[in-house]
Order: C-alpha cells, then structure tokens, then sequence
C-alpha cells in the first residue's frame, strides 16, 4: 500500500515533492483505467471490502479525530466524532453497495422507492428510511430529495445511477481538495468522486486532519492498493500546484468563499483583474461546497414548557455542535415580534446555549472570528466561550446575516406576524437577506402546521437552499447518504455562494434541486399519540447529537458499532442509554 505523500510546508515545495505529486497522479492514471475494466458488481464487492475495513478503523478513527479537537476520553461531546465519522461513512457505503447492487441485477436504484410530486410541477423522490432498521431506530425522521422543475418521473428513474449507467467510461482523475472540519467529510466527497463521476480521487487533506491520513489509510486500503485513491498532505503550495496539474480533470473543494476564488480567480490584484475580466485562471470544472449563514426559523405556535425546552436545546445544537465549526451550523434564529411566547423561549435558549457543555474553539481562526463578532456586536451576551447576539430594534443586523463566523456565535432577529403572514416574511427573510443557500431549519408545532394546510409546502418550496430541515437539524440531511448536500442550484464561478454541484446522494440521481429532512416536533414518550397532537412518532427520548443528551456519547459510539457489526445485545443496551439521555 503506497503511503501518503507529504509535503513540509517550512520549506516549500521542490523538485522531489513535486516528482511524488506527479507519480501519485501516474498511479491514479493508471487507476482509472483499471476502475473502468471493473464490472459494476466487482465494484460493489470493492466497496464491501472498504466498509469492512472502515469497521475495523471505526474506533481509532472516532478516538484520533476526538483527541485532534481537544475531547478527552471522558468528555461528554465525543460521541460527534462517531456520529460525523464512521457512522456516516459506513452508511453512505451501504447505500451506495445497495445502488451498485441494484444496477448489477438490471434493477433501477429507484425500483420500490415512492416518488410523487412537489409544489411546482417537481418530482420528490422518498428517499429515506429505505430500510426497516432506519424506520425504527430513526422513527419520525424521513427525507426527501426534490428534483429541478421540469424533471418527470419517468426521467428521474432513466436519469438514476450517474456514471454507473456507463462504466466503462472513464472521468479521468480527480482532485479533492478535503475539508478540515468534519472528518467523513474528504472522504465522502472521494466515494462520490468515484461513483458519481467513474474518477479516481488525489485526496489532498486539510493539515488540521493530517492525524486522520493514517486512519484513513488502513480504512480505505482496498481502494489505494488498485490505484484508485491517493492521499497526500500539504499546505496551499501544494494545493495550487495540484490545480494547475494538467493530468487533473475535475477540483472539488469543501472550504471557504476566499479559497474558491483563489483557485478560480488568482490571489491578490491580479485575481482580482482575472475575475473583472472573466479570465479564470483555472481551466478545469471545479464543484464546490462552500457553507453559508443558516437560518432557523421559528413559526410561533402554542407550545408547552416542555416544548420550549426542548427546541431551545435543539437550536443550542445546531450553533454548537462541533464548537459551531460546521458549514451548516445554525446562526440566525428568526422569530416572530408577535408571539405571545417570544420571551419565554427567549429565556430558554439562553439558558440552553450557556449550559451546553463547554469544549476547545478549535478550528484555526476562530478565535480571530470570534473577535469580529463581539467587535461587530460589543453588547452581545457573553456565555463562557460563546457569544448570543440578540438583534434589537434599529439594530445593524448586516453583519450577523452575513458573516459565517464559523464559530460558536448565535443571533437573533425578528420579523412580525403569526402563522402563515409569519412563515411566507421569514422565508423571504432568510432568502434575501441571508448569505449562501447550503441548508435551513424550521421547527413548529403539529398544530400549527397542520393548520397551514398546504401553505406550509407552497413555504418549503420558496426556501432557496440545498438542504432544507423541518423539526431537524440540516446535519440529519448531511449523515443521511441517500439524500444529497450541496447549495440550491444557479450559482457560478463569478458569483459561487454556497457552492456549485452535491455529493453524497447514494441513489445517484441526476438534476437535483433539494433535500428535505421531516423529524418529530417532540421527543419519546411526549411523542405518543395521546400527547402530540397528531405530530410524527419517534422512539427517541432525546436524539444523542443534541449536546445536551447526558449519554450522547455512549449512545453515538453504540449506534455506530452497530452500524459496523449489526451485533444486537450491544443495540439493546445502546437503546437502554438512549433512554437516560
């Protein structure tokens, strides 16, 4: 097995580092043409050896990727590195195991899966739980994938497999530029490199995960020995030469803004002069997924004590999860001026957001973004380690809207209006005013939903983003391999937001629009029919990624043991867990 290239960025990048890029491109090379000779079920087999592999990695891969961010062994949040690592990596290759398996048998991806219609003339593919474990052990969560306007049916199932309808085409090599912050991110993005584009994949890793290239080498060892992935190590030296490689065919990058620009456009004046001119300096096809300032909206509604806890907690979840280093982490809560119960939740989620267990701001430049949040708002409130910026009337809330802070800052705006007038101004809101179109959640109440009727879809379908979440957090979408994650679509080099293109989507489905997540309003046993008012059932007492569930992380390492081995008496006892949380 060839061990990963690395580049030490003291001293810049010379002949010798330059001849090992160059040969790992040779091998990939040499890969894709082997990729291309295999059968689609020999690919499936592959795949099976990569999530056997991924099993056996699972636990050194949680423990290297909790220890790198500063989480003890005993450290309640350790369980995220589970959940957002080898649980999600071994559930995107079942489903793709499951795709390739289908189309070996002559079978459609979408055979025995309901599709029907969206607002708008849209195809809407029900795309999750397609298994009875994910039906029961994720009861109430279901997703959606939500095709362009335009797309049948009939073209959704002849569309459906990607580049597994024509394998012996090759798409050549391509480049991963891998994202720092969630470990399954980079190689996700390398697994859909190969199935969705038939290209074998030069991992670059971002240095904050260079602890991780020797997990990931030992985990994906049956992909390296053939030639079809490479990982190599570096700082931007070595990113800007693998761009510019001519052997490379495709850039896919999951990062900022600011570095998609710079390998689009060139850094400094001349970049600058590059992008007026509309003369890229890349001269390849780059996707991209690039983050966003993601809205919550609340739609007000009569909720008990009980609710407002609960959702509090849920919205301190989505800002602080992973200390708010996360693309999709919540930042701008919406509410209504108008609703009687503004000022008690107002109280609960500051109470959530400051009780939340404190942990390291790890990322690089937090701390700097940090700063510019309490310079841009002096009077936030301080929580510890996090800042709440709570909008008043006739304050600037440019900023705040703006700005990924990318760290654990959360605000708060207003707009007025209950039920309908409410939603239909909060998603102009959160359309207009809001930068980048990755992800939104919406939380409300059965009730009030339901008496919405079919205003609340008319809602849904003007939210402008890739990844949309009712009663969830946008994350559930981003762990769920069937549906997809990537920004609404229309973006450009020029003018990029969130990002152009999706990965993940285990089906294989060609022109998507969206991904919708459902999840219950209520938490077990407030969730039985008797006291959620025709809400959505769920055996979940508190789902083990909240960072307020007491057993998060005995309950995230079970499930994922679980998802590795399928061994029931440790199922049992994870769900016991589950039940303290």
């Amino acid at each position: 097995m060839t061990s990963a290239t690395t580049v030490n960025p003291a001293r810049g990048l010379d002949e010798a580092d330059r001849e090992r890029l160059d040969a790992a491109i040779d091998d990939l090379d040499a890969g894709a043409r082997s990729w291309s000779a295999l059968t689609i079920g020999q690919r499936a087999t592959l795949l099976r050896a990569v999530r056997t592999a991924v099993a056996a990695s699972a636990e050194e891969w949680a423990h290297t990727a909790a220890v790198s961010k500063g989480l003890n062994g005993s450290h309640p949040l350790r369980g995220e590195e589970w959940l957002s690592g080898p649980y999600s990596t071994l559930g995107a290759l079942d489903a793709y195991v499951e795709t390739l398996s289908r189309l070996a048998e002559g079978r459609n991806p979408l055979e025995g899966i309901r599709i029907d219609r969206a607002p708008g003339g849209r195809t809407r593919v029900h795309a999750f739980p397609l298994t009875g474990i994910d039906k029961a052990l994720l009861s109430g969560f279901t997703g959606e994938v939500w095709l362009e306007p335009g797309v049948t049916p009939r073209a959704a199932r002849a569309g459906a497999g990607l580049a597994q309808r024509t394998p012996a085409e090759s798409g050549g090599v391509g480049l991963v530029l891998g994202a720092g912050n969630v470990s399954s991110i980079p190689v996700l993005d390398v697994l859909y490199e190969l199935l969705a584009h038939n290209r074998t994949a030069l991992l670059k890793v971002n240095p904050t995960q260079d602890a991780l290239v020797s997990v990931f080498e030992h985990a994906f060892a049956p992909l390296i020995e053939p030639g079809f992935l490479r990982i190599v190590r570096g700082a931007g030296d070595v990113g800007s030469y693998l761009t510019a490689h001519p052997k490379l065919a495709h850039v896919h990058i999951t990062g900022s803004a600011a570095t998609f620009d710079a390998i689009v456009w060139g850094a400094g004046s001349a970049g600058k002069r590059r992008r007026r001119e509309n003369r890229p300096l890349l001269k390849k096809p780059i996707t991209a997924e690039l983050g966003g300032v993601s809205p919550i909206i609340v739609v007000p509604g009569d909720w008990t004590d009980a609710d407002i806890t609960f959702q509090a907690e849920h919205i301190a979840t989505m800002r602080l999860q992973n200390c708010g280093h996360n693309c999709i982490a919540g930042q701008v809560v919406i509410m209504s001026s108008d609703w009687e119960q503004a000022g008690a939740f107002r109280t609960a989620l500051r109470r959530a957001y400051a009780k939340a267990p404190d942990r390291p701001t790890w990322y690089p430049g937090a701390e700097a973004r940090m700063q510019q949040a309490s310079d841009d708002y002096p009077d936030a409130l301080v929580l510890g380690d996090r800042l709440l910026v709570e909008i008043g009337e006739g304050q600037d809330a440019t900023a705040l809207q703006n700005t990924e802070y990318f760290a654990p800052v959360l605000g708060v705006v207003e707009v007025g209006g209950t039920g309908q007038e409410f939603l239909d101004a909060a998603v102009t809101h959160a359309n207009d005013e809001l930068q980048g179109t990755l992800g939104a959640n919406l939380l409300i109440d059965p009730a009030t939903q339901k008496s919405l009727g079919s205003g609340f879809e008319r809602a849904i379908a003007r939210l402008r983003y890739g990844s949309i979440a009712i009663n969830a957090w946008t994350a559930f979408g981003f762990i769920t391999p069937t549906l997809t994650w990537g920004a609404f679509p229309g973006s450009t080099i020029a003018d990029v937001g969130s990002g152009m293109g999706v990965v993940h989507n285990a089906l294989l489905l060609d022109r998507v629009e969206r991904s919708v997540v459902h999840g219950p309003f209520r938490p077990f046993p407030r969730s039985l029919p008797v006291a959620n008012g025709g809400g959505r059932f769920t055996i979940l007492p508190k789902p083990p990624w909240f960072v307020s569930a007491r057993t998060g992380a005995e309950v995230s390492e079970g499930l994922t043991r679980f998802r590795a081995d399928g061994g029931v008496p440790g199922l049992v006892r994870t769900l016991v867990r589950a039940l303290r949380a």
